[in-house]
């Protein structure tokens, strides 16, 4: 099963994102869309991993407080085009968190640095037009860990566990531990 942990972005950010891809298409850049119920932020890859369970196990370990993401700017790798995010600390953390849990578990994931951003096409031809995304911020208080299949027209993600923000988790992880 391949297998990845994500934040689900909110409608507001999808509708400034949708409206970006919009723009792209009216200005004569094509490619693969990503579409929008496969915007995401992906905060690691695993790729392939028979055991989601373990995954969740080395998850739960893992503790943040609510915090926001927002939109900033537009980039690319080569033919994969995205919207960026600020890379604030609480998400910088987050990050780093999560991928201690995985490594202290053995469970591999691509260690490749940490670049926020959500692909909006990949396999772009054309020239990146000077499209303004508007500055749109999301509070973020759950982390999925997402599996991803091929379909007959593209990737669909499902959504195979969660961990939430905020003290409750921190009491259940006490007990659970002592």
């Amino acid at each position: 099963m391949r297998l990845f942990i994500a934040i689900h972005l909110a409608g507001a950010m999808k509708d400034a994102l949708s409206a970006a891809q919009e723009q792209m298409y009216e200005r004569g850049v094509r490619g693969n869309f990503t579409p929008r119920e496969n915007m995401h932020l992906t905060l690691a890859f695993i790729g392939e991993y028979p055991d989601k369970e373990q995954v969740m196990d080395a998850l739960s370990t893992v503790t943040f407080s609510s915090f926001t993401i927002s939109l900033l700017g537009m980039g690319c790798f080569r033919d994969l085009w995205w919207a960026g995010m600020d890379e604030s600390a609480p998400l910088a953390a987050v990050v780093r968190r999560i991928r201690r849990a995985l490594a202290e578990n053995d469970i591999p994931f691509d260690r490749k640095r940490f670049t926020p951003h959500v692909t909006l096409l990949r396999k772009a031809t054309g020239t990146m037009p000077g499209i303004q995304i508007d500055k749109i911020s999301m509070p973020v208080e759950r982390i999925s860990l997402m599996r991803s299949d091929r379909g007959k027209r593209g990737m669909i993600y499902t959504e195979v566990g969660e961990i939430r923000s905020g003290p409750i988790k921190k009491i259940i992880r006490h007990i659970r531990f002592v």
